[in-house]
């Protein structure tokens, strides 16, 4: 898989940060991809990340440059969020212990995982995904194809053995994958209707069957 990003800008790099530095540019990563998944990129500066971050603009300046190598960071950042998701899924097509639907199931499950652990990588996909140009490129080749890759082997298994009914299995997946992400990351507009936003344990016990359910 390939681990670096197409670039449209890059990083400031000021040699080996310490402990400290790796964690508070961590923490602005985090403030900074809520912030952009709030107000997209066009409306976000980075004197706001600076305000919601509660540290000095040149902070951000100093450990990342511009703002669109901070946009960048952040989606290298959920790059490797997401990439322990990735390789397990990538290692269910060899587990023999498992049957093609098992594994689609399993599939599913680490993907609810990791949605409910970052439910903003939702909102931040969304609304970067409105975008056109470089960026839309970046967002596609670090958070789409590498996620398709692995996961739709899966689903063409199942439907070749029979297991699945037969469909477009990009189709599906997409229909899965993003209403599971939608449905959690915005959790505040369900909760207008249904309570179960209010009790996480359930809300994900339930998401899951209705995901599972959707596979028959």
């Amino acid at each position: 898989m390939n681990k670096t990003p197409r670039t449209v800008g890059a990083p400031r790099r000021r040699g080996r940060p310490s402990a400290d530095c790796a964690r508070g540019a961590d923490e602005l990563l985090r403030v900074a991809r809520r912030t952009f998944a709030l107000r997209g990129y066009e409306a976000t500066s980075v004197r706001e990340i600076a305000r919601q971050a509660e540290v000095d603009p040149a902070l951000i300046a100093h450990h990342f440059g511009s703002k669109e190598a901070l946009w960048l960071a952040v989606v290298e950042q959920i790059r490797e969020l997401l990439e322990p998701m990735l390789e397990t899924t990538a290692a269910l097509r060899a587990d023999a212990s498992l049957g093609p639907r098992q594994r689609v199931e399993h599939c599913l499950l680490a993907f609810i995982d990791r949605v409910f652990e970052h439910p903003d990588i939702g909102i931040f996909f969304s609304t970067a995904a409105t975008e056109e140009g470089e960026r839309l490129n970046v967002l596609i080749d670090v958070m789409v194809r590498p996620f398709h890759a692995v996961c739709l082997p899966l689903f063409s298994d199942a439907m070749d053995a029979g297991e699945l009914r037969r469909c477009d299995p990009a189709l599906l997946f997409s229909v899965l994958m993003q209403g599971i992400s939608k449905t959690v990351a915005y959790a505040h507009v369900l909760r207008a209707v249904s309570p179960l936003p209010d009790d996480p344990g359930r809300f994900k016990r339930e998401l899951t069957d209705v995901a599972l359910h959707l596979l028959r």
